[in-house]
C-alpha cells in the first residue's frame, strides 16, 4: 500500500493532460516549470551554469560530493519540453544521494531542433567531460522519460563512434519505444503524444535505436538501472527494455514501484516512495562510479 502523500501525488499528476494537442509549443513550455513544484529543494546543494563544449549546462554540487565523479543528467519532457530549470531540484536530490556532482544538459528541443540535434548535444557534453579530464569510469548518465531514452541513445552513440562510454545509466521511467508498441499504451495513444513523436522523429525511422533504444543491440552496453511506476503508460517501455538487455548479456536492474505514476521521483522531498527510489538509485550509481 502506498503512502497518503503518494496518493495525493498520483491524484495531481496521474491523469493524462487534456487539450494539450491544441496548445502551441510556446504555451506548453510556459508551464513546464510547474513540474518542479512537486519537488522540495535538497539542502546543501549549489548550482552554477557552465559551457559544456558549446552546450549550455549546469553543475549541481552537493556539499561533500566527490569532485571527480559526475552524473550527466538529461531531463524529460517528450523531447520538446523541460529544461534545466524544471528538473533542477530532482537532479540535486539524485546527485546528493550518489555523492557526486551533477551536470544537467540543456539539449536542443523539437520541433525547432528534431533528431538528432538533442542527441548531438548530449554526446558533446559527455565528450567535454572527457576533455576536461574526467575518467569515463567516473561518469554516469541518467534521465527521466524522454531523457531516459536519450541517456540510452547517448551511450549507444558513443559506442558507435568508438568513444569511451559511461560507467552506468540511471533511468527513471525511460521512453524507449517511440513506435508505441507496448501493451501498457494500448488504446491510450492520444493526439498530443503523436504530435510530440512527429516533432522529434521527422522523416527518420521511428525504430532507429538512437530514437527508440528498445530496438538496440545491447551487447557490451553499460550496466543500467530502471525505476518505473506500476501504474504508468510507459511501464512496458521499461520492462521490455530490461528483458531485451538482459537477454543480450547486459547487466540490467529494474524495479517496478506498485501504484506509482510516471517519473514519481519528481516528488522527492515530499513523498516517501520518491525519496526511497532516489536513495536507491543514488546508492547504485555510487557503487558504479567507485
Amino acid at each position: 500500500m502506498v503512502s497518503e502523500a503518494a496518493r495525493r501525488f498520483n491524484a495531481l499528476f496521474g491523469p493524462a493532460p487534456t487539450g494539450e494537442a491544441s496548445l502551441s509549443i510556446e504555451e506548453l513550455r510556459a508551464a513546464d516549470g510547474e513540474w518542479a513544484m512537486a519537488t522540495s529543494a535538497p539542502e546543501g546543494v549549489i548550482y552554477r551554469s557552465v559551457d559544456a563544449g558549446g552546450v549550455a549546462a549546469e553543475w549541481t554540487v552537493p556539499e561533500g560530493a566527490d569532485p571527480d565523479r559526475v552524473l550527466v543528467y538529461l531531463h524529460g519532457g517528450g523531447y520538446s519540453l523541460g529544461s534545466i530549470r524544471s528538473h533542477r531540484t530532482l537532479v540535486g536530490h539524485l546527485a546528493k544521494a550518489a555523492g557526486v556532482r551533477g551536470l544537467s544538459v540543456e539539449y536542443r528541443l523539437a520541433p525547432e531542433h528534431p533528431f538528432p540535434m538533442g542527441l548531438e548535444d548530449a554526446v558533446t557534453a559527455f565528450s567535454w567531460l572527457l576533455e576536461e579530464g574526467f575518467q569515463p569510469g567516473h561518469i554516469g548518465v541518467g534521465g527521466d522519460s524522454s531523457g531516459g531514452g536519450l541517456a540510452l541513445a547517448t551511450a549507444l552513440a558513443l559506442r558507435e563512434r568508438g568513444l569511451p562510454g559511461p560507467a552506468g545509466l540511471v533511468l527513471l521511467s525511460p521512453w524507449t519505444d517511440l513506435a508505441s508498441t507496448g501493451a501498457s499504451l494500448a488504446g491510450k495513444i492520444d493526439a498530443a503524444r503523436v504530435r510530440r513523436i512527429a516533432w522529434y522523429v521527422g522523416d527518420h525511422d521511428v525504430k532507429d535505436p538512437l530514437i527508440s533504444p528498445l530496438y538496440a543491440d545491447f551487447t557490451g552496453l553499460a550496466p543500467f538501472i530502471v525505476h518505473v511506476g506500476g501504474d504508468e503508460l510507459l511501464l512496458d517501455d521499461s520492462t521490455r527494455l530490461a528483458e531485451r538487455a538482459s537477454a543480450a548479456g547486459c547487466e540490467a536492474t529494474i524495479e517496478v514501484w506498485p501504484e506509482m505514476q510516471h517519473v514519481f521521483q519528481m516528488a522527492a522531498g515530499n513523498v516517501p516512495e520518491s525519496d526511497a527510489s532516489v536513495l536507491a538509485l543514488g546508492a547504485w550509481l555510487s557503487k558504479r562510479l567507485t
